[in-house]
C-alpha cells in the first residue's frame, strides 16, 4: 500500500474526545501512520446521530444496548453505513477501529452484560466493513506491515 492509499480510522485513536466518556484514546503507533497515509478519521457513533458523552453500550446479539437497557441499534446501524460511505468515497481498503467496541471490535467484543468480559465477535461498523470487503485491524493488531 502507498501513502496515497487512505485508511479509515477510528477518529478517538487518534486523540479526538469522541468515546463514549468524552475521552480519545490516542494511540502512538496509528497517530504515527499519518505520516505515510491519509488518515480519515471516523465515529460511528456520531455519525449515527449519539451525543458524546452518551452511555456506555455493549452488543447484545443484533442488538446494542446500555446498562440501563435503551436501545441504541438504530443509532449504531446507521453510524455504521455512514462509515461504510465514507470508506467508499475515500476509496479505503483498510480500517483501523477501536478494539472491543459495540461498533469497532474487531474479534472480540464486549459480551453484553457489562462485566468487563471480551467474547469472540464484531462490532456493528466492523462486521460491516468486512462484509464489504475491507481489511479491519484495531490498535491491538501487528500494524508494522503498515509503517
Amino acid at each position: 500500500m502507498d501513502k496515497s492509499s487512505p485508511i479509515l480510522v477510528s477518529a478517538c485513536l487518534l486523540g479526538v474526545p469522541c468515546r463514549y466518556d468524552g475521552s480519545g484514546a490516542a494511540d502512538a503507533r496509528v497517530l504515527a501512520l499519518a505520516k505515510r497515509y491519509h488518515l480519515i478519521p471516523v465515529c460511528p457513533e456520531q455519525l449515527g446521530g449519539l451525543p458524546t458523552p452518551r452511555p456506555p453500550a455493549e452488543r447484545h446479539d443484533t442488538r446494542v444496548l446500555s446498562r440501563d437497557e435503551r436501545d441504541f441499534t438504530a443509532a449504531f446501524t446507521r453510524g455504521a453505513e455512514e462509515t461504510l460511505r465514507l470508506a467508499q468515497l475515500f476509496s479505503c481498503r483498510i480500517a483501523i477501529l477501536k478494539a472491543n467496541s459495540p461498533s469497532c471490535g474487531s474479534g472480540q467484543i464486549y459480551d453484553g452484560c457489562f462485566r468487563g468480559r471480551l467474547i469472540p465477535g464484531d462490532g456493528i461498523t466492523a462486521a460491516l466493513l468486512k462484509k464489504e470487503g475491507l481489511t479491519v485491524l484495531s490498535e491491538k493488531d501487528d500494524l508494522s506491515s503498515l509503517l
